[in-house]
């Protein structure tokens, strides 16, 4: 089906040396006639464009169809990076035909044209939004295709539907049954692989997804302290005062090869002064949107104090007490010595809690946006489903149940086509992309 052309700004409209346009369409040797000839099919020539009274001497590049980023026909301007002269060239584009097009309109072309999967999609936007080194690995592992767990499971999945459907469909006729017994063995195997999965998707998604983590406590717990050390900068005021921090303070950082959200809060107390009190009003919003609370205990104290850990019950199932101040008393649990930055045992609460038996680079291609891991969840329920019928129940059951499979494994990897989810992710993209 011909697709009208579209184009789009590929670099940001600011003032720059190269400002990259695409085009993507079809037939675009006739649409583009007027304003250039294109060059030989991916060879870089310099063309003169004159449209308007403007005239500009541009870098252009022609990727003919099905051999592009889209699969339709694709062209690149390379123009001279002044903001004005670019939307005056995308005004001119869409004069002739070629309107503007949405967030993300190129890479769902791509999608359609089966120039890319939907999991490749993800892992693409991913690594434009990645901020931390970790994530920027853990974005890369994803593209490159289908993970070969997911391609040897369809695979097999295929394998039954089909010997169902004909059980179904011509079983009394051509004498074919299914043998439930070899079914379950292999549903068996396969929910072995997808729970492995599963668990390396938990701890991908918080490496793709960051930890919002509060520091709480009294004054002069050193939360600043351990707030600076974990960010590995000067982010917070320290001082003997107590009461310093009077605002949130956030800052966002990578630690033990973790993303992390920091949240410095002012000390926990009764005070009379507004400004304090404002602030310690501040920490109940952090509290329900964290992840993980730390909740910082001098070590000479002999035990946390019973107003904070009221103040922390509703919460208490992400709450970490945190002994601090190690080098001069000793404590039991969590012990570090913020000022000093032996933060180890707290290193290692977090690897546990976070990523649990997988350490980061055991992530790598797992999947992990909110949609991947759904729909993964939805696969092993399927899955289990069957592993709980009689070996005499009618053949409609697991061939039903093996359809409703077949079509999550459809959708995790893109070619369920009507998925509602796939507006949503693409207008995530920028318009060039």
């Amino acid at each position: 089906m011909p697709m009208e052309p579209i184009c789009a700004p590929a670099t940001p409209l600011l003032s720059s040396p190269v400002a990259i346009i695409r085009v993507s369409g079809d037939s675009l040797n006739r649409v583009l006639e007027p304003l250039a000839q294109l060059p030989k099919p991916r060879m870089a020539a310099l063309r003169r464009l004159e449209w308007d009274g403007y005239s500009e001497r541009a870098l252009v590049l022609h990727f003919p169809a099905p051999h592009s980023y889209t699969g339709e026909d694709v062209v690149e301007f390379h123009l001279h990076g002044n903001s004005l002269l670019v939307r005056r060239f995308l005004e001119h584009l869409g004069g002739i035909g070629i309107r503007l097009a949405k967030p993300g309109e190129f890479t769902q072309r791509a999608l359609l044209n089966g120039k890319q999967n939907l999991l490749d999609v993800e892992a693409l936007k991913d690594l434009l939004d990645a901020a931390t080194d970790t994530q920027i690995r853990q974005a890369q592992a994803r593209l490159g295709g289908v993970p070969a767990w997911i391609r040897e499971a369809k695979e097999k999945i295929a394998f039954w539907v089909a010997r169902t459907e004909a059980a179904v469909d011509y079983g009394e006729d051509e004498n074919i049954s299914l043998d439930m017994g070899a079914l379950k063995s292999e549903v068996t195997v396969l929910n072995e692989t997808f729970h492995v999965e599963q668990r390396r998707s938990a701890s991908a998604r918080w490496l793709k997804d960051g930890v919002r983590v509060a520091i709480v406590g009294k004054p002069n717990a050193g939360k600043s302290t351990l707030f600076n050390a974990l960010a590995g900068e000067e982010r917070a005021i320290v001082t003997e005062i107590p009461g310093t921090t009077r605002d949130v303070i956030e800052v966002k950082c990578e630690w033990a090869d973790l993303p992390l959200c920091l949240f410095d809060t002012a000390g926990l107390r009764h005070s009379d002064d507004p400004i304090e009190r404002l602030g310690v009003a501040r920490v109940d919003p952090i509290l329900e949107q964290a992840d993980y609370v730390l909740h910082l205990v001098p070590a000479p104290d002999s035990a946390p104090d019973p107003e904070i850990l009221q103040r922390l019950a509703p919460y208490h199932e992400k709450v970490l007490i945190v002994r601090n101040k190690c080098d001069l008393a000793e404590s039991d649990g969590i012990r570090v010595s913020a000022i000093n930055g032996e933060l180890e045992p707290l290193k290692q609460a977090f690897i546990r809690r976070f990523l649990g038996e997988f350490a980061p680079d055991a992530c790598l291609g797992a999947l992990a946006t909110k949609r991947q891991c759904e729909l993964l969840a939805d696969l092993i329920q399927q899955m289990e489903m069957i592993s709980t019928l009689s070996d005499s129940c009618p053949v409609e059951l697991p061939a039903s149940l093996l359809q409703g499979a077949w079509l999550l494994i459809m959708r995790l990897t893109g070619e369920d086509r009507a998925d509602a989810t796939l507006d949503a992710l693409f207008s995530g993209f920028c318009l060039g992309k």
